[in-house]
């Protein structure tokens, strides 16, 4: 009984890989990631290569900015101005800053207009909203999910509805958040989100850009057509998803008899590259940008590379709402939700898709 009972308390963990060409008509690689809103580290491995290119290097340098709003009061995210001005006219992101999503109350604006609100028990009675119990509240609903629709809200300013979720913003239930904010518009100005919120002691980040190289970094073996692998032949797409994992988290991986902080080694058959090129970039990062670098990685093979293959790995925040689209996101004992993209010389990819235990099985 009690080893059963130790075995219920191992979080569960989904990885879903499979495999495409980013040729094919069918492939749903931007759609991946154009779902994935709320990012905040993105990191690229190139083998073989000793220094970044200088385009790929500006590349990351543009991913920025974000913003910083303390105190925000949530009303402000369903006025009439502030839809028409960054809803409407591009994609606006936002998400609660400094809340855990199993204990407070959490918000998450989509692109898609959709502002969806995590709420606890007492706050969700409060503000006498419409919505639905967390799947992942237990026997007794602890937790509410309130999804409005911002687009719908704003057509018609006299509705009952508009007013109703006003009322309960502004006077029944007022929330205020620390709140991060991105907008993505072609052509449009970056200093408009800094202005209109200038009232609210409004702060410009910029991405943290992390570049390393490794020495002499022993890789697994991988053809793209054996997602699986193949025994003494390659490497399957789980075990570089572990291996990924303690080359980011700058492991040793020799398995040497003396080290007792890791114990793991590269899978086998693997090869040792004299080098490879680390970039790891932290803040609040838009799809858009990650779908350029994507395109990018794509274009590395486009002149001979001693490389085989590149990866780009993408991690979600864990106190979002919601992880792809609008599926809700726990947190439990990890909160994970990422994804991560292996491509190959010849054009084909391996995607990999992981989540915790309080998640639905990725898209």
């Amino acid at each position: 009984m009690a080893t059963l009972r130790r075995l219920r308390e191992v979080p569960r963990h989904l990885l879903v890989c499979e495999k495409s060409n980013f040729g094919h008509d069918k492939s749903r690689h931007r759609h991946l990631v154009e779902t994935h809103y709320h990012n905040y580290r993105v990191s690229f491995l190139i083998p073989e290569c000793g220094m970044l290119s200088k385009e790929l290097k500006d590349l990351v340098m543009e991913f920025g900015p974000y913003y910083f709003v303390k105190d925000l009061p949530l009303y402000e995210l369903i006025t009439h101005e502030f839809i028409n001005t960054f809803v409407k006219k591009g994609s606006c992101y936002a998400l609660t800053y400094n809340t855990n999503i199993d204990e407070d109350n959490t918000v998450a604006l989509l692109p898609n207009g959709k502002l969806i609100l995590s709420l606890d028990k007492d706050t969700y009675e409060e503000t006498g909203l419409q919505g639905r119990p967390s799947q992942y509240s237990g026997r007794k609903t602890m937790r509410f999910i309130v999804s409005i629709d911002l687009m719908d809200l704003s057509s018609n300013l006299e509705s009952k509805k508009y007013k109703r979720v006003s009322w309960a913003f502004r006077e029944k239930k007022p929330l205020k958040f620390d709140f991060l904010l991105a907008w993505h518009q072609t052509g449009a100005e970056g200093s408009m989100m800094m202005s209109y919120f200038s009232g609210y002691g409004i702060q410009e980040h910029q991405p943290k850009i992390a570049l390393s190289t490794r020495r002499d970094l022993r890789c697994p073996v991988l053809q793209s057509g054996r997602l699986g692998g193949e025994p003494e032949a390659a490497c399957s797409a789980r075990e570089l998803f572990a291996w990924l994992g303690a080359v980011f988290s700058h492991a040793d991986l020799n398995n040497e008899p003396y080290n007792f902080v890791s114990t793991y080694c590269c899978p086998q058959p693997s090869t040792v590259v004299a080098q490879a090129s680390l970039c790891t970039v932290t803040g609040f990062i838009l799809p858009e940008r990650i779908c350029v670098l994507l395109e990018r990685l794509c274009r590395y093979f486009d002149e001979p590379k001693l490389a085989p293959w590149v990866t780009l790995s993408v991690q979600g925040f864990a106190d979002s709402p919601v992880s792809w689209r609008e599926n809700e996101h726990g947190f439990q004992k990890g909160g994970e939700h990422l994804y991560n993209f292996v491509i190959f010389n010849n054009r084909d990819y391996w995607l990999q898709m992981a989540v915790g235990a309080n998640d639905d099985c990725p898209p």
